[in-house]
């Protein structure tokens, strides 16, 4: 194997979801409304946590944390599709499409541990709810959350190293609205065996892993709330994990759907898919959350009043 990329390709062009001029404009629209939405939500959640003294619990910042991984991902990915429905600038150089690739990895991983945590937390809350303070203390916290960003980024480290050496003799065209693993993979002139293996083996596990630790904690939990005699009981205990079985299931229905299920694959389809995850999910996840919980909801119309009485002083 060669330490540096033969490729012949300086830059590579982002065809991004449409190319006839109206619906550019739109589409320009739809994606800035949704980025600003996602950025302000997900701020605001984040900005309700820190103030407010009754979200300081083990899921509050784990979910801190989710909406500062959505942000970060969203910021990876649309402001080069703005930039190619508005301005027509559909070219990534080499280096810009691996660095893409390194972030849309780490923080699609980060994703998917922090909702593996957040299910674990929910466990504990409800299966073993005496000795939740015990088992869930700050540093355990920190520890797993510090450890998903470690494991995270050597993911990402390894498929962007395993990309860089890869050569590209020709074909420039990514069919696509940002660098995906994938439509590069079919573009290399190289033998990328070692890439899908790694691919498989790897980041399939990183991704199946946690999906089956939250089936896993879910069965559990509902084996718990069965158990519970009263109704009322049952729906207070169940309440608690709506808003996260709510993101999961956006989470992971996109996901399946792109990539494990063969007839996606058909352009369209495959970039609606890939939209949702990257774009549609960060932005729901804040409105998901805050309409669940009372608390939150109380943190962000404090933020909200107390941002408006500001200019009016």
């Amino acid at each position: 194997m060669r330490g540096t990329n033969q490729s012949s390709v300086s830059q590579f062009l982002l065809l991004g979801l449409s190319r006839q001029p109206q619906p550019q404009q739109v589409l320009f629209l739809l994606f800035l409304i949704m980025y600003l939405a996602t950025v302000l939500g997900n701020l605001l959640i984040i900005l309700a946590i820190g103030t407010d003294s009754r979200l300081h619990t083990p899921m509050c910042f784990f979910l801190s944390n989710l909406s500062f991984v959505d942000v970060c991902f969203s910021s990876t990915i649309v402001p080069k599709v703005l930039a190619i429905h508005i301005l027509g600038s559909q070219a990534i150089s080499f280096s810009g499409c691996l660095m893409q690739i390194y972030f849309l990895c780490v923080f699609a991983v980060m994703d998917n541990f922090l909702l593996a945590v957040m299910a674990y937390d929910r466990y504990v809350a409800i299966c073993h709810p005496l000795h939740y303070t015990t088992k869930m203390t700050h540093q355990l916290c920190i520890l797993m959350v510090v450890g998903s960003w470690v494991v995270a980024s050597l993911n990402a480290l390894l498929h962007t190293l395993l990309m860089a050496r890869l050569s590209f003799c020709a074909d420039n065209i990514i069919p696509h609205f940002f660098c995906e693993v994938t439509p590069l993979l079919k573009l290399s002139c190289s033998d990328t065996h070692l890439n899908e293996l790694m691919i498989l083996l790897v980041a399939g596990f990183i991704m199946i892993a946690p999906f089956v630790c939250i089936l896993v904690s879910y069965v559990l939990i509902a084996c718990a709330i069965l158990r519970v005699s009263s109704p009322r009981g049952r729906w207070k205990a169940f309440s608690t994990c709506s808003s996260h079985l709510a993101v999961v299931g956006l989470f992971y229905g996109t996901i399946i759907s792109l990539y494990f299920n063969p007839s996606s694959h058909s352009g369209g389809s495959d970039m609606a898919a890939a939209m949702m995850y990257t774009v549609v999910t960060p932005m729901l996840n804040p409105v998901i959350y805050s309409l669940r919980n009372r608390d939150m909801k109380g943190a962000l119309r404090k933020v909200l009043t107390m941002n408006v009485a500001l200019p009016l002083r």
